[in-house]
């Protein structure tokens, strides 16, 4: 059967070896990819992870994660850590207008039955308004019009931000079985029946076949793709917090053998905003606020050119390829904020956030159908299930190592009996029983960092954090996706 891998070579290479290798267990001694064995595959030599779109590969190692510069804000919430990162997948640019319009066009016509979805996913061009500024053009053009159109994104929440995420993912993995001419492309998907990864491995999709794959085991003629062919790439995410301050500080440029010689305040070397070498000197390297009321500069010499933000793809990258990790747009992370996660944070890949949560079963065991949006269905763990375990207990860990919720005096019996776990320690109010009290920090409230276009230089040292509630918009906040390397650390 001919499979048909245009210009990709790893499928014609694996189901070359899965077809004629014959090599040998090294644990039973039986024969690797034979029918007449029962067809276990063995895939040979797995070289590397593919590099998806828009993707570049950071290096992981070891930095001094949290402030680098005096902290003028007194907020004491970032107190510096040595941590690890793994090699991880990250943005060139920051998500664009049109990056987030095809999202919504394709919203729009597959979920027919549900225009909320569509909806709901909207950013809030609102944000531009100020009660003192005349910024209504920007709500009615910004968004839209072409000479916004590789701009960031703004006005999109955290939640929104996930969902572009998981969005691009299918989508992504969807191109790759088009390519390899395993599906037919099918522009006509409609609601439950859409392309989603999880649901294609469950065997929950039903979309065009084109050419199926050759399967070794003797009661079958053909499979679908599975995880363990290496052929789909990984989760499209948001960045940690630990894997973004990593990568907008760039210490590859800063390294001789395994020795930092100069830890950065910027994702660049020195301590100026302006460039120092002669041919580009006194050129701004950020789009931010140099004082008070000068946004751009002036007429004539407009220093880094942009008003509001700019070309995702302006100014110098960093020395990891990656455009505005300073300025711009500040950037939503995946992190919950605390003030004490520095102190809290695990030495390797640090994170707080964890929700542990497995598929939804019936009652034969199998994976529930998927939900009316095409999706496999997700619930939390029991403390049942999480009984017995050393690495955690319970799955909820947001609000883990906050304090014992049963001897706050903020504790709330109603939020216990909820299951919600919520730490009442971070929330305030008029009375200490008021159902509605809240404060600012919250199991709901994200980090953001980077600073932005309407920032001074103080908050585009990476170090610096911020955080707002995960279903509110600014007018400099926007994204980048990231994605997890699997297998060996560096490239080969």
């Amino acid at each position: 059967m001919k499979i048909r891998a245009f210009n990709l070579l790893l499928i014609a290479a694996l189901f070359a070896l899965a077809s004629c290798s014959k090599e040998t267990s090294s644990v039973t001694g039986w024969e690797y990819n034979n029918p007449d064995n029962g067809g276990f595959q063995y895939y040979g030599d797995y070289y590397e992870q593919e590099t998806g779109p828009g993707l570049v590969l950071i290096e992981g190692g070891t930095y001094i994660m949290g402030r680098t510069d005096q902290d003028v804000m007194h907020e004491w919430d970032n107190f510096p850590r040595q941590v690890t990162v793994s090699s991880f997948y990250m943005d060139e640019t920051e998500v664009t207008n049109t990056a987030y319009r095809e999202f919504l066009y394709w919203l729009n016509r597959v979920f027919v039955s549900y225009p909320d979805v569509h909806k709901n996913a909207l950013p809030d061009t609102l944000v531009w308004r100020r009660p003192l500024a005349y910024n209504e053009p920007y709500v009615e053009y910004y968004f839209r019009h072409p000479a916004y159109q590789s701009y960031p994104v703004v006005g999109v929440n955290w939640l929104q931000a996930s969902d572009f995420c998981e969005w691009r993912t299918d989508r992504v993995n969807e191109k790759i079985l088009i390519d390899y001419g395993v599906l037919l492309q099918d522009p006509n998907q409609q609601d439950e029946a859409n392309f989603n990864t999880e649901a294609y491995l469950a065997g929950q999709y039903e979309g065009a076949v084109d050419e199926p794959l050759p399967d070794l085991d003797p009661n079958k003629d053909t499979r679908k793709v599975r995880m363990e062919d290496g052929i789909f790439l990984p989760k499209y995410r948001l960045p940690t917090e630990a894997e973004w301050e990593y990568a907008a500080l760039a210490l590859i440029g800063e390294t001789t053998g395994e020795r930092v010689y100069e830890r950065r305040i910027y994702p660049w070397g020195g301590d100026r905003l302006r460039k120092e070498d002669r041919s580009e000197q006194g050129e701004m390297r950020a789009n931010a606020v140099r004082g008070a009321g000068d946004m751009m500069g002036v007429a004539g010499d407009l220093n880094d050119r942009a008003d509001i933000t700019h070309n995702v793809y302006s100014y110098w990258p960093n020395d990891f390829g990656l455009y505005n990790m300073a300025g711009n747009v500040n950037e939503w992370v995946l992190d919950v904020y605390r003030p004490m996660n520095f102190v809290d944070f695990n030495e390797f890949r640090p994170f707080r956030g964890n929700v542990f949560k497995t598929q939804v079963r019936d009652a034969e065991g199998k994976i529930a159908r998927k939900d009316s949006l095409g999706r496999i269905q997700y619930r939390p763990v029991t403390d049942e299930e999480a009984y017995g375990r050393r690495n955690y207990r319970q799955a909820d860990n947001i609000n883990y190592m906050d304090g014992d919720l049963a001897s706050s005096i903020y504790y709330n019996e109603e939020d216990a009996a909820r299951g919600e776990g919520s730490q009442r320690m971070y929330y305030t109010g008029k009375d200490l029983q008021d159902p509605n009290a809240a404060s600012l920090i919250n199991d709901h409230t994200r980090v953001y960092k980077g600073g932005g276009w309407r920032d001074r230089i103080y908050w585009l040292s990476p170090g610096t954090r911020r955080y707002l509630q995960e279903d509110d918009a600014r007018d400099d906040l926007g994204f980048r996706c990231a994605m997890t390397r699997l297998g060996e650390p560096a490239a080969y």
